[in-house]
């Protein structure tokens, strides 16, 4: 039913988990993926792989240093000829007490997930008012709502994240361009795969979820995927909870 065919779709963080499952499902819309990788090639071009090279291509593009965002879009335009929605995925989340943390681990967090997404944000930013369309998904998370305990850092720019959100869905709708977010809880991924080595206290996480399960990745790739398509034309600044019910905030 949601038919994407002739739209360029750009996902940063793509090559493996949320991103991963946003690749796939976009491209079985009908879409072209444009997505990045920090550092392994190997498992970006994996995907590539699977998918088949005709409708996607993957970018090297560390948020942590890089600055050229306006390169980086330049090479996605020439490879597709526009960017019609802007998934802002990539992230980090590495534990950091409030009191002990380093102010290093803080702002390369910080960096990462908030000015990286936006960087990657104000250089598509001209492509969509030109083209007088657009949509942005920001993938934010529940501890942006309600903060998290040894992951302050990380929530903070999840909070952030959250009303730069709001921000552009107030300044940018004018432009047809809808900014909304996606807010995930527990996802099993590489990012949650250390702390669910110990299986104890997976099972207490999923016990406390009210749908007795823990999302999958594509569990969070479809819901981003109607946020991008014309079924949510009308929803704009919005915090969509994908979490199983385990926090209840609207």
């Amino acid at each position: 039913m949601i038919n994407l065919f002739g739209k360029t779709i750009l996902i940063t963080g793509g090559s493996r988990g949320i991103g991963a499952a946003c690749v796939r499902l976009f491209v079985r819309a009908g879409a072209h993926v444009a997505f990045t990788y920090a550092s392994s090639e190997v498992t970006a071009q994996k995907l590539i792989d699977e998918i088949g090279k005709e409708k996607v291509k993957c970018y090297q593009f560390d948020l942590s240093s890089e600055t050229d965002a306006a390169g980086l879009i330049n090479r996605v335009i020439n490879d597709f000829g526009s960017i019609d929605i802007l998934v802002n995925n990539a992230g980090v989340w590495e534990k950091g007490e409030a009191d002990l943390m380093s102010l290093e681990n803080w702002e390369r967090t910080l960096r990462i997930n908030l000015t990286g997404m936006y960087i990657i944000t104000k250089a598509v930013l001209p492509i969509m008012k030109k083209n007088n369309f657009g949509r942005i998904i920001n993938i934010s998370s529940t501890a942006g709502q309600r903060g998290e305990a040894n992951y302050s850092h990380y929530a903070a720019s999840k909070g952030g994240m959250i009303s730069f959100t709001k921000s552009l869905a107030a300044e940018f709708g004018k432009f047809n361009i809808n900014t909304n977010s996606v807010a995930p809880g527990w996802v099993l991924t590489d990012m949650s795969e250390d702390v669910f080595s110990d299986k104890e206290y997976m099972e207490k996480a999923r016990k406390e979820i009210p749908v007795q399960r823990i999302a999958a990745a594509e569990d969070i790739a479809g819901p981003v995927l109607f946020l991008a398509s014309e079924m949510a034309r009308h929803i704009n600044g919005e915090i969509l909870n994908v979490n199983g019910g385990s926090v209840l905030c609207g």
